[in-house]
């Protein structure tokens, strides 16, 4: 009964401490260190380890935690239209200097000279899933990322004129430090939608990396534009100070394309 209640004991000893820490730490907003505390304290105790050492595991482990919410935040905000990595990107399918050319921009320099990537090509190509890596990419070096279509960003802001938001609206798109244009250029421009992409882009070029997804030549650019003065003042913001990269090859997306069971079975078959 004796050595009962001394094992009651000695567990309450052990205990109490950790839940008058845990509740420090809950009172002080200290997640990271609150999911890590007891096993960090039960690793401590095993390896007799040093107080400062425990200290410094705790406080590595609050920052982690931390970076972690925050990367999850800037990639939630960027509304990507998928979470897309150089992981899962196959670099294979494209030549040698392309390679080179995506390895290069994969160094994020772009991102610290605050110059722009054109990335061009046809329909299936990986230009969307490119551009989105490479958002994912700025995401974790901590910068501001936006993610939109380009018919929808003018779509906003012709609504923003409609309850007077317009420049609230504007002055967002101007605080990014990585804003993605998908799918540019696939209609012609009023001269409302021309003169806003001018200005977008007049605001931006300096500050900030725009990212462009096309599928058209830059030299068709101009032709988009209600007025050719105002496409070769925005086109010259761009060009000169961008990388670009044209992806080649079979639109990716035809290894998705559903197939009948009896197509398999003679694919199978010619194999």
């Amino acid at each position: 009964m004796l050595e009962t209640l001394e094992n009651i004991v000695l567990t309450w000893r052990l205990i109490m401490p950790n839940l008058q820490l845990n509740n420090l730490v809950q009172q002080l907003r200290l997640s990271g260190i609150s999911d890590s505390l007891e096993g960090r304290l039960r690793q401590a105790r095993d390896a007799s380890m040093p107080y400062e050492e425990l200290l410094l595991m705790l406080l590595q482990d609050e920052l982690d935690s931390r970076d972690q919410t925050s990367l999850q935040r800037r990639v939630s905000q960027a509304k990507f239209e998928e979470t897309k990595t150089f992981e899962g990107f196959d670099l294979k399918r494209y030549s040698l200097k392309i390679r080179h050319a995506i390895n290069d921009l994969m160094t994020a320099k772009f991102i610290k000279e605050k110059n722009h990537v054109i990335i061009m090509g046809p329909v299936g190509t990986g230009k969307t899933h490119l551009s989105q890596a490479l958002g994912m990419l700025a995401c974790q070096r901590n910068k501001k990322v936006k993610f939109i279509r380009s018919n929808e960003l003018l779509n906003e802001f012709y609504r923003s004129r409609a309850d007077c938001t317009y420049d609230t609206l504007f002055k967002r798109y101007t605080k990014f430090d990585v804003l993605i244009l998908d799918d540019f250029g696939l209609k012609t421009l009023s001269a409302e939608q021309s003169s806003d992409l001018y200005d977008l882009i007049a605001g931006v070029h300096i500050n900030a990396s725009l990212i462009i997804t096309t599928n058209r030549k830059i030299e068709t650019w101009a032709e988009i534009f209600f007025d050719p003065v105002m496409a070769n003042a925005a086109l010259d913001r761009i060009v000169n100070n961008s990388y670009r990269v044209v992806l080649e090859g079979d639109s990716y997306r035809k290894n998705f394309i559903p197939k009948f069971k009896i197509e398999d079975d003679k694919m199978q078959q010619k194999s």
